[in-house]
């Protein structure tokens, strides 16, 4: 049995999913790592799907809203031909009513050409296999009953879809998006937007948000130098890096500490040097040791309200 330390560390690991396993089984096999339950992942990858998995652990919990915002970045295989249940090679092959090798006389003009009426933002389905709720239940869980719905459309945003290469049976591609995106989806729409079908054969992302590829660790790699793992976390200080930044007096820290409104004189130091009446809307509040201490929203021209309180 394991024996979770109390407290534990706090800030967001970056795990280099291997594919097979759950986002949850992740988040499972970390907290024996780390020895501490206090720890969630941002933003689900498919058990297909590897790469990027930040997971906020600690007090960095609390930031997990915040730090799901920023874009995902993707490099992903479509298989062409053949249309599955899942939108994905691991469902169940559902044959296409097209002609039979259609897509081996696709041209790299016409799938570049099809692929631009994916960008921008539009309205897309779900893939019935996913997290989405219909009625309070989870979509996957519907569709292994076997029971009718429908999910519904959502409005997401492509920023660039590429495709880096055509071959006779997969496309190539790299997809930058806003969260909510599925790529599962994109490659069942383009698959029938081609008339031949298509579904997702692998799937990496690089990036999400702030948090990349390279500062990754594995799970082997984590669970061999389980001593040392927590030198892996990107500390609290660091995290939201977009957000302008206030350092504030003792009784400043007084104030945040108990979600009290504080105002400019309140206000130490501005790194940026920006004027309080120039701050945007959230606001990060540190102490005088670098410690951040909450995340502020501004209410007033140099009042902020703490809205998230990390001590």
């Amino acid at each position: 049995m394991v024996q979770y330390t109390a407290p534990g560390p706090d800030g967001v690991l970056i795990v280099d999913k291997p594919t097979g396993i759950t986002s949850h089984d992740v988040v499972t096999r970390v907290r024996r790592i780390l020895r501490t339950r206090r720890i969630g992942h941002v933003g689900t990858l498919d058990p297909l799907a590897t790469g990027v998995l930040p997971l906020v652990v600690g007090r960095a919990t609390r930031l997990a809203s915040l730090l799901s915002l920023g874009d995902k970045i993707y490099h992903a295989v479509f298989r062409l031909g053949i249309s599955t249940d899942t939108y994905d090679v691991t469902g169940k092959i559902v044959s296409p009513k097209t002609p039979k090798k259609k897509h081996q006389k696709l041209t790299r003009e016409i799938v570049e050409a099809t692929s631009m009426n994916f960008v921008g933002t539009f309205k897309q389905l779900p893939p019935p296999y996913s997290a989405k709720k219909i009625g309070g239940v989870r979509a996957y869980k519907l569709a292994r009953r076997l029971e009718p719905f429908l999910p519904k459309a959502v409005e997401v945003t492509v920023k660039e879809f590429q495709i880096e290469k055509l071959t006779t049976d997969h496309i190539v591609c790299r997809v930058i998006c806003a969260p909510g995106f599925y790529v599962r989806s994109l490659a069942n729409d383009l698959g029938q937007a081609l008339g031949c079908g298509a579904c997702l054969d692998t799937l990496r992302r690089e990036q999400s948000g702030p948090f990349i590829l390279s500062e990754a660790s594995s799970i082997d790699r984590l669970e061999k130098n389980k001593d040392h793992s927590s030198r892996h976390l990107i500390p609290m200080a660091r995290l939201l890096p977009n957000l302008p930044s206030v350092v504030v007096t003792e009784g400043g820290v007084r104030r945040a500490k108990h979600g009290n409104t504080i105002n400019s004189e309140h206000f130490k130091i501005t790194p940026e040097k920006t004027p309080a009446a120039a701050l945007r809307d959230r606001v990060k509040l540190y102490d005088d040791s670098g410690n951040l201490i909450a995340i502020a929203e501004k209410i007033a021209t140099g009042i902020l309200h703490p809205r998230i309180v990390l001590v």
